[in-house]
């Protein structure tokens, strides 16, 4: 526990962060990289070009100077992390490494405004985040390790098939090379897949829901081809699963991992939102809700029809228990008439009849951030309680709350 004259210093340097965040976070990882290449490898880097990732590093450090007092806050975000580091292989022994080098580029960007104090704070509430973080991630890699089918490190898997689900959407079934068991996952849990780039020279992981049931035998992830924009090129891993991996090539996966998972423990309405490929994890637990009695309400947002994918396993899902879930379909641009359990223009939940207030229904969201973050605060607004609204952001903003 951090002592108080440490806590009283980190939150002092809070607002200098606020300030200064983003440039220090790009200078720890230019120096980390020029010191450790081999960690390139680990890094997504066209979150990196990009400017994703110091972005959000340098906001979850804000937010940890601003919690320090009470870093239990900030227990879900730390979840997260977890599960992410586990799902790329992150070791003990590399958080030294990040520490020597985070702590260097607050030095280098404050000079002399980081006074000794400063950095002994600093590196004190450091540590203190990655002792958590090493004991939640030992336990996450011993769990997964010892269930049936289970494994740690990266195992290699083939592409079995590949179907196209919608223009832009490819599912990949994914079967160990050694046909040993796999797992069973939760319901809304990702795996991340490794590959190399030719023209980078590194190998690049990536995380993918999956969007089928645990069934023993494979694992299936349904990747979207993600366009480049004026700011950014086209996916390069997306691009490359769509373009060279066929029936028989070779991928490196991890286990499943995530927090962002269905609680089927429970008995209360569910209700399920999605936008585009964020469909991927509520698939995942469409189906396996609609073998339950609970009410399900299902939710999912695209551009048009020809984007639009998984139609047919939805409604595979609803016909199992008609009485019991419901969907909402949104088109920007529909072709043709509406069904009747269609509606033109964006998610808008103001336009479905969603459970009462104290049904205590759970609520999970899937998509990019401002997806997110519009749904939540309109549920926040209906009095939804904040502890039933859960939620995975597909982009690399890990403190989205």
């Amino acid at each position: 526990m951090l002592n108080t004259e440490t806590r009283e210093v980190i939150k002092a340097t809070a607002p200098v962060l606020a300030e200064h965040g983003l440039t220090i976070t790009r200078r720890f990882y230019q120096r980390m990289f020029e010191q450790h290449p081999e960690l390139k490898n680990l890094f997504n880097q066209s979150h990196q070009a990009a400017g994703d990732q110091p972005k959000a590093l340098a906001n979850a450090v804000h937010a940890y100077a601003m919690h320090i007092d009470n870093p239990q806050v900030l227990a879900s975000a730390i979840e997260r992390i977890a599960h992410k580091h586990v799902s790329l292989r992150v070791q003990p022994e590399q958080y030294a490494i990040v520490g020597e080098h985070l702590l260097g580029a607050i030095k280098d960007i404050l000079g002399d405004a980081a006074t000794d104090q400063i950095i002994d704070a600093w590196a004190a509430a450091y540590q203190q985040l990655a002792d958590i973080l090493i004991e939640k991630e030992a336990a996450l890699y011993r769990d997964s390790e010892q269930q049936p089918g289970g494994w740690s490190d990266w195992r290699p898997f083939v592409v079995a098939d590949r179907v196209r689900e919608s223009a832009e959407i490819v599912s990949f079934y994914l079967h160990p090379q050694d046909d040993a068991p796999v797992p069973p996952h939760r319901p809304g849990q990702y795996i991340s897949v490794r590959t190399e780039v030719p023209d980078w020279g590194l190998k690049q992981p990536r995380q993918y829901s999956l969007s089928d049931e645990p069934n023993g035998r494979y694992l299936r992830i349904s990747v979207k081809r993600e366009a480049g924009r004026e700011d950014r090129p086209d996916g390069v891993i997306s691009s490359l699963l769509h373009e060279k991996f066929k029936e028989g090539t070779a991928i490196e996966l991890s286990a499943p991992f995530g927090d962002f998972r269905l609680h089927q423990e429970r008995s209360t309405p569910v209700v399920l939102i999605c936008g585009g490929v964020g469909i991927t994890p509520l698939l995942c637990m469409l189906k396996a809700l609609a073998r339950t009695e609970r009410q399900v309400l299902f939710v999912h947002g695209a551009r048009n029809r020809e984007v639009q994918a998984f139609r047919d396993e939805v409604e595979a899902a609803r016909r199992q228990g008609p009485n019991r879930i419901r969907t909402a379909f949104f088109l920007e641009t529909p072709d043709g008439g509406l069904e009747p359990d269609e509606h033109h223009g964006q998610v808008d939940l103001n336009r479905i009849d969603l459970p009462a207030i104290d049904s205590g229904a759970d609520y999970y969201l899937c998509g990019p951030l401002p997806f997110i973050r519009l749904h939540r605060d309109l549920l926040l607004d209906r009095g939804v309680d904040p502890a039933n609204i859960h939620y995975e952001v597909f982009g690399s903003d890990v403190l989205a709350a």
